[in-house]
């Protein structure tokens, strides 16, 4: 029992602060800055939209007042929308920025975006989703990567909070912030494994086309990026903000999906595993290592309670402890400090919570399907 609270400690450990150092000490030890320059290549916008009738004319607004004073086209592809989406796209179909598709079925964000760059004509394609606003300069500070032709690809910066009141301290704005670090650490130092989905920026020649289905498209293309030898950078001056809490069961249910993509991606592209994958260290280090953690929990848990001694006894109480507090975080209750405490101990036990279930959808084989969609209508002016 000894040994396997020592393993599983050690799994916790790494993946939480462990792969972070060495990360730190990478950046110290063989620094990889990025040459930035000014570039005003053309950029194609490219975003799938499935009934989001409730934000999709503020995107659009926001995509059109972004600062970029290069040739700028939005494509946007609906994805079998049954609300208002439709309609609110049909009213900027007059815009020559703005090129939309139609699809009556729903196919998939993956056959979306592939039908999405089937008209993309930008050097440079950036992808977003409909739910975040994009600060106004972000594309012209993306493109500034591009000058360096190492970089394939360049990530954004998700905020969760909003351009008033600044970035959330709760527990999922602090999980953020956390995962922020390890992504600016592996890009000072290499690549980022995946890039922020709510906005990133590709070479338009090095976008693979994305297999139906697949889950997490913002790690497929900018790992494949990799694998063809170029950077994948994350740049933090370009920023897309989001309401840090979208309710606790969506929240959790897009957790689950974003982390059953990783099995997905282990199963299509076994690769990821080989020498073939030039990030695959990182690819564990980030991706993996968290899938185990949840196991890790219940192994520490469980020696720690049959092992005797002073260290295993505290180890235990304090882990049991530790999830009386994210009860706390559960409830919402307004106790100050220990609230923070007990948000903070919430989320870590949503998101182990969510990797479980993640790996018993692996297990069972349950996976979003989608319909085999015809190609997208285009709207014309």
């Amino acid at each position: 029992m000894t040994w396997v609270f020592w393993l599983a400690a050690a799994v916790i450990a790494y993946a939480y602060a462990g792969y972070l150092g060495w990360l730190w000490l990478r950046a110290q030890w063989r620094p990889q800055p990025v040459r930035r320059g000014c570039v005003e290549g053309s950029v194609s916008v490219v975003m799938v939209v499935r009934n989001e009738e409730a934000v999709l004319a503020r995107k659009l607004n926001n995509l059109l007042k972004l600062d970029y004073p290069g040739d700028f086209q939005i494509v946007v592809v609906s994805d079998g929308s049954t609300d208002r989406t439709e309609s609110i796209l049909h009213e900027h179909a007059g815009n020559p920025k703005v090129h939309v598709m139609l699809n009556q079925l729903s196919g998939g964000k993956s056959a979306g975006l592939n039908a999405g760059m089937s008209v993309a004509q930008g050097d440079i394609v950036v992808f977003t989703d409909a739910r975040q606003e994009i600060e106004c300069g972000a594309i012209r500070l993306l493109m500034e990567n591009f000058a360096d032709p190492e970089v394939g690809a360049a990530s954004g910066e998700l905020m969760l909070g909003d351009c008033v009141n600044g970035e959330s301290g709760s527990g999922m704005g602090l999980y953020w912030r956390i995962e922020k670090k390890v992504r600016e650490l592996e890009s000072l130092s290499g690549s980022v494994v995946g890039a922020t989905g709510a906005l990133y920026a590709v070479r338009r020649e090095l976008v693979f086309e994305v297999p139906p289905e697949t889950i997490l498209d913002d790690v497929f293309i900018p790992i494949n990026v990799a694998k063809q030898g170029f950077r994948v950078v994350f740049d933090g001056r370009a920023r897309a903000w989001d309401r840090p809490d979208l309710g606790t069961e969506r929240e959790f249910r897009r957790k689950v999906r974003t982390l059953t993509g990783n099995y997905q991606l282990l199963q299509r592209a076994p690769w990821l595993l080989r020498n073939d994958n030039p990030l695959r260290f990182e690819f564990v280090s980030h991706k993996l290592i968290r899938l185990v953690v949840p196991f890790a929990l219940v192994a520490v848990l469980a020696s720690a309670g049959f092992l005797s001694g002073p260290l295993y006894r505290a180890a235990f109480w304090m882990q049991l402890g530790f999830y009386g507090l994210s009860l706390l975080g559960w409830t919402k209750w307004k106790l100050g400090p220990l609230s923070r405490l007990g948000d903070a101990a919430y989320t870590f036990v949503a998101l182990n919570t969510a990797a479980l279930v993640a790996f018993a959808n692996f297990v069972t084989g349950r996976e979003t399907t989608w319909a085999q969609p015809p190609l997208p209508r285009e709207i014309k002016a």
